[in-house]
């Protein structure tokens, strides 16, 4: 089975179970509007539970789609693209929301010392996780693409609207970005039109709105030994919040007998390897919860935990021995208690 084939049926069993907890616990309208498709380089579903039309829907979709043809370092003309080709010889005008997003970026690289960098493109292209050219790359390979990331080396002038990478060879990459700031803005859109749904893009959930009946959300915490229908616990919350997790599990792949997964370490050049197998993150920030998803993995248990603190959101941590560490208000969202295979380590 291939990335794209296994991202499409992981998604179709979470929407399925969403949908599930939607009918017996929310009491959503009858017949909640639907759509699914393929952006942002993964599977994205939205699911309107009340209120809203097919138009908007669609206008969801629309946006997603433009949102990817500017950002993606994917695919050849985004602004990204324009941006990495222009890497040490010149600097590209982009338009005001490219900006802020690449802005965003380079916050949270700065708030979290590069934990989180957004220069990491030229590791992230040298192993072509989830691509036909994945590979282990040669120690000189990741040593060189290692030289040239530092998110300090991106220059931003907000006045001319225009991006620079100091040197040539350096690749900027959103991916772990852009799905919390896409989640982001169409929770405004929604909100505006006063929908409730839930927006899932690639395993990134963002609730929006309140049910009719005023009971509390419930979302799964993905099981990251098992299947996409199996969840380690459920969290209760009592307002729509961002919940998006970083995991082992998401894209990968295995050469003799070695997992290598999609979360790199920009010291090493290697996928990073702490005991951790994912983060969930807690927040009611999508950009926020994306960003630091990413950031309390790369960091690990106690620098992470720490981090959460300062910025202000949960965080639920599952290591490789199936233990569970959290926020003392990640552990309050836990009302249901955790499989039976996981318990709670020592904190």
């Amino acid at each position: 089975m291939t990335h794209r084939e296994r991202l499409i049926c992981y998604s179709v069993i979470s929407l399925v179970l969403l949908f599930v907890l939607c009918v017996t616990v929310m009491s959503c309208q009858a017949q909640p509007l639907t759509r699914t498709d393929f952006i942002l380089g993964t599977v994205c579903s939205i699911k309107f539970l009340h209120g809203g039309n097919q138009k908007l829907l669609d206008e969801c979709f629309v946006y997603l789609r433009q949102l990817d043809d500017a950002v993606s370092a994917n695919k050849e003309g985004t602004y990204i693209d324009a941006i990495n080709k222009s890497a040490g010889r010149e600097a590209i005008q982009v338009p005001e929301e490219v900006l802020e997003l690449i802005a965003a970026a380079l916050q949270y690289a700065e708030r979290s010392n590069g934990a989180f960098d957004p220069t990491v493109g030229p590791l992230v292209k040298l192993w072509g996780i989830g691509t036909d050219a994945q590979r282990v790359p040669a120690p000189q390979e990741l040593q060189a693409a290692c030289a040239l990331i530092n998110w300090r080396d991106v220059v931003v002038n907000t006045a001319e609207r225009t991006v620079y990478l100091k040197r040539s060879g350096m690749r900027l990459d959103l991916g772990a970005i852009a799905k919390g700031w896409a989640s982001e803005h169409l929770a405004g859109m929604l909100r505006a039109a006063h929908v409730t749904a839930i927006i899932d893009l690639g395993g990134n959930i963002q609730l929006v709105g309140q049910k009719p009946n005023k009971k509390p959300w419930k979302v799964g915490v993905q099981n990251p030994f098992g299947e996409r229908n199996n969840s380690i616990t459920i969290l209760t919350l009592d307002k729509p919040m961002a919940v998006i997790t970083s995991g082992v599990y998401e894209r990968y792949f295995i050469e003799n007998d070695k997992r290598y997964h999609h979360i790199l370490d920009v010291e090493s050049g290697y996928p990073v390897d702490n005991g951790l197998v994912s983060v969930t993150i807690i927040a009611d920030s999508g950009i926020q919860a994306d960003a630091l998803s990413t950031t309390l993995f790369v960091l690990g248990i106690e620098k992470g935990l720490a981090l959460a603190e300062q910025e202000g959101v949960e965080a639920i941590f599952i290591d490789a021995g199936h233990r569970v560490y959290t926020t003392p208000g990640a552990r309050l969202l836990i009302t249901d208690g955790l499989d039976e295979e996981f318990s709670f380590g020592a904190q």
